[in-house]
């Protein structure tokens, strides 16, 4: 083992540790039916820098594998993600119904980003507290159609980002990384006041909510 190496496990060891205070526990980024592999890319990217915990993907197309050692080592998909797939959990799955009763039995609620949908509570992104459950997923839909009926069916809430230009549409990419900000702004400040099981019960000591700079 040459210098460099013994060099450079201490410091991803110190850096894993100085950030596991900062995850969001149990908030799950789920993308349905993407149809561009380096959008996929992009958004383990943003999970992975704001602190999402996972990724989950519905992928009936089989784009991706299912075995997540074999997805950490796709160059298409480390690439865009700047080698964030290395750090972040992903699974996959073949359809949309199939990943909601995965996440109904562990006990997650889902919201989807989409438009206002009619019969459906729908709120802008700024309007919403994201800590009201336990157990969030956070649906984004593909690049050529959006949200699925299905989901937005099988979701507790939609939710939108406001949008005041001539064109009202932002790629994938972009819309998760707002989202996903707000979102994990909301609970990362909750749980350094909170434990989450403990019904609101304020820690004794609370939590850093901000990493301190890096020299």
């Amino acid at each position: 083992m040459d210098t460099d190496e013994k060099k450079s496990k201490p410091s991803v060891r110190e850096r894993a540790n100085a950030i596991r205070e900062f995850r969001c526990k149990n908030l799950i980024a789920v993308l349905e039916n993407p149809s561009d592999v380096q959008n996929i890319g992009t958004v383990i990217r943003n999970v992975n820098a704001l602190g999402v915990e996972k990724v989950y993907v519905v992928d009936p197309h089989r784009t991706l594998p299912d075995d997540w050692q074999e997805l950490r080592e796709a160059k298409r998909v480390s690439k865009t993600s700047v080698s964030a797939v290395k750090w972040t959990f992903v699974r996959r799955f073949d359809s949309t119904d199939e990943c909601f009763d995965y996440l109904e039995s562990k006990k997650f609620k889902s919201i989807v980003t989409s438009p206002h949908v009619k019969g459906k509570t729908s709120i802008f992104l700024d309007e919403g507290d994201y800590t009201t459950h336990h157990k969030l997923a956070v649906w984004f839909g593909s690049e050529a159609i959006g949200i699925s009926d299905r989901a937005v069916e099988r979701s507790d809430m939609c939710v939108c980002i406001p949008m005041f230009g001539m064109v009202e549409s932002l790629n994938l990419g972009t819309s998760s990384g707002i989202v996903l900000y707000e979102v994990a702004k909301q609970r990362r400040a909750y749980q350094s006041q909170y434990r989450w099981r403990d019904h609101r019960r304020k820690r004794e000591k609370p939590l850093p909510t901000v990493m301190p700079h890096r020299e």
